[in-house]
């Protein structure tokens, strides 16, 4: 048995340990390891493309990032918050509850790829929440603009973690239910999406009334 292939994991250490950029690290270490274990260059090239064709979700990266990049130079965000200023009864709180609910409605039913930071926080939510803000306060320091956009992106993040778990059919559901079996308790998927039906509504009650909250901070800062 040769052990030359295992130098690519060394790589991988030293290139994370130099700081170099993960991509190129982890590709060098994988052309390594192949040509270190007998593979031509034309069959580790192979391998990479098959294993790329394989898994083509990874393809749709490089057609979704270049849409959204497009869609703002033309001007997707000062549409969106534009919209915002339209609408009277619009609140950063009010908006971000209405994406709260749809991100866990969405991610209860297996759609939690539908949203995210990078197809809809940033080009989106955060524009709106943002335009929303600055009805309630006027021009916005750096601070409540930080603070609005991390409000922005807690409410994805919450929906979509406290949302997935009642879709059963999820690697998240999976990897409880094997670490509840190491331990004796031998429960069923949909026993475990049952039971994150409660934790969700209450995760929703507690962001949604940290959303409120930044309301009313809003209101005794513009007042």
């Amino acid at each position: 048995m040769s052990y030359w292939p295992l130098l690519g994991i060394l790589g991988v250490v030293a290139g994370f340990a130099l700081r170099l950029n993960p991509m190129l690290v982890v590709t060098a270490a994988a052309l390594a390891t192949g040509l270190l274990a007998g593979m031509d260059l034309h069959l580790v090239i192979a391998t990479f493309g098959k294993a790329f064709n394989d898994n083509r979700i990874i393809a749709v990266v490089w057609i979704v990032l270049p849409v959204i990049g497009c869609l703002e130079r033309f001007g997707l965000q000062q549409r969106a918050a534009a919209v915002i200023r339209g609408l009277r009864s619009a609140t950063v709180g009010r908006l971000l509850l209405l994406y709260l609910l749809y991100r866990q409605l969405t991610a209860a039913i297996g759609l939690h790829s539908t949203a995210g930071h990078p197809q809809t926080v940033r080009p989106l939510v955060a524009p709106m929440a943002l335009a929303a803000a600055e009805k309630q306060v006027g021009e916005l320091d750096e601070v409540t603009t930080e603070r609005v956009k991390a409000y922005a992106a807690a409410t994805d993040n919450v929906g979509v973690f406290f949302g997935e778990d009642i879709f059963f059919a999820i690697g998240s559901i999976v990897l409880i239910q094997q670490t509840l079996l190491t331990y004796g308790y031998n429960l069923a998927p949909l026993q475990l999406a049952l039971w994150a039906m409660p934790s969700a509504v209450l995760a929703f009650l507690v962001h949604g009334s940290r959303l409120l909250l930044l309301d009313r901070r809003l209101g005794r800062a513009r007042a």
